[in-house]
């Protein structure tokens, strides 16, 4: 199913699947968010905006729009 990263919830998990955006493709692959990577949203900050999540061994915080155009399918 997918689903944005932005639209997880705490402790789930996924799989990253594409980009949704060209302009900030290379910024997000740069991080270790490439295709195919399992990726987990650890916490949301308090008003929503950044985001923790677990990525390539390592805690990343995002903002909340970067995590919009980062596409994941769940994993159960």
């Amino acid at each position: 199913m997918n689903k944005k990263l932005s639209e997880l919830k705490p402790g789930q998990k996924a799989i990253i699947k594409e980009f949704g955006s060209e302009e900030i493709h290379l910024k997000l692959m740069e991080m270790g968010c490439l295709p195919g990577e399992p990726i987990s949203l650890e916490q949301v900050a308090p008003m929503g905006d950044p985001v923790s999540v677990q990525v390539a061994g390592y805690t990343l915080s995002l903002r909340l729009d970067e995590a919009e155009h980062i596409l994941v399918d769940i994993i159960n």
